[in-house]
């Protein structure tokens, strides 16, 4: 059997109450787009696709060794924006700053480590950033998403600390993606 999983950090409380009055503020606008739940956004390290259940606990070996060598992360929230083209926008993001380097570093660690599962390495360079919403399929930009992403151009929140790496589950039904945790690690090295 398969199951769908991704690496992820959990957001603190601090960005979290951060994310929901921008994600409140979306569902009050007009714009033409699907909020993703604030319990369901995370900062995503290694999404591993559909991974065979007898390689779980390996790759929960291999990552452990990973984050063991690493020590925390600080992060804070950094302005908001889109991927896509702005006549064609398809993710409303907010991003973060911080330890971004040394977590790139991370990712590019696990990925490594992981290639030996079939995981398909990312290629692009390291962007973290939390996906607020989705556009729905022909939406265009208007002066009501300029107006939506100017506002938050330059949000920001408090320096937050992420320390624990976990390994989620994702079960896709027809209200969306329902995440439970397979397994979590501290990171407690010194990189």
């Amino acid at each position: 059997m398969e199951i769908r999983s991704f690496l992820a950090f959990e957001l603190p409380k601090e960005i979290k109450a951060v994310v929901s009055e921008v994600s409140e503020d979306l569902g009050n606008s007009p714009l033409d787009i699907r909020r993703v739940k604030v319990e369901n956004i995370h900062l995503t390290m290694v999404f591993l696709g559909s991974v065979y259940e007898e390689d779980i606990h390996p790759i929960s070996q291999a990552t452990e060794g990973i984050c063991i060598q690493f020590s925390p992360f600080n992060v804070f929230l950094r302005g908001a924006g889109l991927f896509g083209s702005r006549k064609k926008p398809s993710i409303l993001w907010v991003g973060l700053d911080g330890h971004i380097e040394r977590m790139a570093c991370f990712r590019d660690a696990l990925q490594r480590e992981l290639a030996s599962f079939g995981i398909k390495e990312e290629k692009r360079r390291f962007r973290p950033h939390l996906t607020i919403g989705r556009f729905r399929r022909g939406s265009r930009s208007d002066e009501h998403l300029d107006k939506f992403v100017s506002r938050y151009r330059d949000l920001t929140s408090p320096m937050c600390y992420l320390g624990r790496l976990v390994l989620f589950r994702s079960d896709l039904n027809r209200s969306g993606a329902v995440y439970s945790k397979l397994n979590s690690w501290s990171l407690t090295g010194k990189h």
